[in-house]
């Protein structure tokens, strides 16, 4: 486990925001979405951030102009993403492509890559500075989809900031998008993998049916420990951290269970304890993100080559307090792995028609924890010429103003040793008994499970 914490402070000096179209003409349409992407628990920005360190083979070439040029050439194939959305009067969202374009911010900094330090990992210094929220240009409807900064630093590298709409995509959407962007930056002529709307896929049925049943969106009492102002560290997890959990499990159920879910019941426990619930019975859910892409959720036949909208639902695995805490990880692990095994293809289905017939709800937000792995994405996959880079993923955890979010970014430590980081936030006391009871979860190398502490 490691965790960062940074007091660095440096200048940005940003050129004013451009808007970058795509180099020819496009369709001009509408576009609709599914009823996966424009759910009001999606209607929001998700910032991405990569460091690229000096590459001697790159020298007198200016990453800005390399991208921007890269930008306008992939917005062709991509276009829905240079246009605006727009809200029916049911609340319905589609894609006016009219090929406005993306917001491109081009800027400079006084600091070296070597000042963040050996462990790239959010939370960043100064992070609002590398990808500059521009006013008015942060909401979901009638404003640039995607905002781009690109900074220099001292070093001769250079630090790649995103936002981008979720409603419009998935991790693994935007990160098809970024490798397309990437081949273009390196000469190529089009992405290698085209893309396709399809979203019609993921639309309700006619007429809509539940056939499921979906603890993520059903509502819980307000509590004061769902909501709060978030301090984000960052964890990382690599062999000797998995090692350390699989010692405290049963064998045969380390041995079938994958290290995402191993870490998400450890974590899940660790996070309970810290914030301290007064109530043994509060009910509590872990909302694991499940793509239609992959494993037991994937679709037959598979979703089309080149689909790159959202194709996710977050099945929940539901407890108690007291429950969770004073029975052992392997209790925790086994909910996991049950919820994720409910996703099929039935169950994506069965969530687009029920935001067709409840009006799109959020959810469940209160008593809630979501985990989301990233490592499968494709995010160690962008180059843009310059190498791999340093950290590839998102800036912080938490989604929009929802601190209960946390991410699985596939990570290589100073070490170099393999892993996942993980961001996570609470309130800042909450954080420190985190910090202690994953310590000591850690540090336990026998298949005994004491009580974490707690205040039951």
């Amino acid at each position: 486990m490691v965790l960062q914490t940074s007091s660095l402070v440096f200048t940005v000096r940003r050129h004013p925001p451009e808007l970058v179209a795509p180099a020819k003409p496009t369709s001009h349409e509408l576009k609709v979405l599914s009823e996966i992407d424009d759910q009001n628990g999606l209607r929001y920005q998700l910032p991405l951030v990569q460091f690229f360190p000096y590459q001697a083979s790159m020298a007198g070439k200016d990453p800005v102009e390399v991208i921007r040029k890269a930008l306008s050439k992939t917005l062709v194939f991509y276009y829905p993403f240079a246009g605006r959305l727009r809200e029916c009067p049911n609340g319905k969202l589609m894609v006016d492509c009219n090929g406005e374009g993306v917001m491109f911010i081009e800027a400079d900094a006084d600091v070296t890559i070597q000042q963040f330090g050996n462990n790239f990992m959010p939370p960043f210094p100064s992070f609002d500075e590398l990808l500059y929220n521009v006013p008015g240009s942060d909401g979901i409807t009638d404003c640039p989809l995607l905002l781009i900064q690109v900074t220099r630093v001292k070093c001769g590298g250079f630090i790649f900031g995103l936002r981008m709409n979720h409603v419009m995509c998935d991790g693994s959407g935007i990160c098809q998008f970024m490798k397309g962007l990437s081949e273009i930056a390196e000469g190529a002529a089009k992405p290698s993998i085209l893309p396709g709307w399809h979203r019609e896929i993921l639309c309700a049925r006619d007429p809509p049916r539940v056939t499921c049943i979906h603890h993520e969106y059903q509502q819980l009492p307000p509590d004061s420990r769902s909501i709060f102002t978030p301090h984000h560290r960052s964890f990382f997890f690599g062999p000797k951290e998995i090692a350390s959990l699989c010692a405290l499990l049963p064998q045969r159920l380390a041995a079938k269970s994958t290290s995402f879910e191993i870490i998400t019941a450890c974590l899940w426990r660790c996070r309970t304890a810290s914030l301290q619930w007064p109530n043994p019975n509060q009910e509590l859910r872990l909302l694991c993100i499940v793509n239609a892409r992959f494993g037991t959720c994937r679709f037959n036949p598979p979703l089309p080559t080149g689909f790159y909208g959202n194709a996710f639902v977050f099945p929940a695995a539901v407890t108690t307090v007291g429950e969770l805490l004073n029975r052992p990880l392997g209790f925790a692990l086994e909910l996991i792995k049950k919820a994720k095994n409910e996703a099929n293809e039935e169950y994506v289905h069965s969530v687009a028609d029920l935001m067709a017939m409840k009006g799109r709800p959020c959810f469940t937000r209160l008593g809630s924890f979501m985990v989301s792995d990233l490592t499968k994405s494709g995010f160690t996959d962008v180059y843009f010429g310059w190498g791999k880079p340093l950290y590839f993923g998102v800036a912080k955890g938490g989604l929009g103003d929802i601190p209960g979010v946390s991410f699985y970014v596939p990570y290589t430590n100073s070490k170099g040793e393999k892993g996942r980081v993980i961001p996570i936030c609470l309130p800042e006391d909450a954080m420190e008994r985190f910090d202690k009871e994953l310590d000591h979860t850690l540090n336990i190398m026998n298949n005994t499970i004491p009580v974490l502490k707690s205040n039951l």
